[in-house]
């Protein structure tokens, strides 16, 4: 396989890899933690006692590009009054 050919691969993976988003309406957010401490990779408590997404624009609504869910899914499930989505 030659230089272009891999290149090629690595552009239609990029191009149709699978990616997950998690949003945060964080006017919602009560501040009770149970997201950061279920996924501390993705959420930390900020300065307002609300949730934030690690990596996102700090804003109303938060929303952050992921390849893999991982511990989101159980965050937002766990979320006592529903502010955090998954879109798959």
């Amino acid at each position: 396989m030659g230089y272009l050919q891999i290149e090629i691969n690595i552009i239609v993976y990029k191009y149709y890899k699978v990616m997950a988003k998690i949003k945060l309406e964080r006017e919602k957010c009560i501040g009770c933690g149970s997201c950061q401490a279920l996924c501390p990779k993705y959420f930390e408590l900020v300065d307002d006692g609300k949730s934030h997404i690690i990596g996102s624009e700090k804003k109303e609504i938060e929303e952050l590009e992921v390849e893999k869910i991982e511990c989101a899914q159980a965050a937002a499930e766990a979320c006592p009054v529903q502010c955090i989505h998954i879109e798959k």
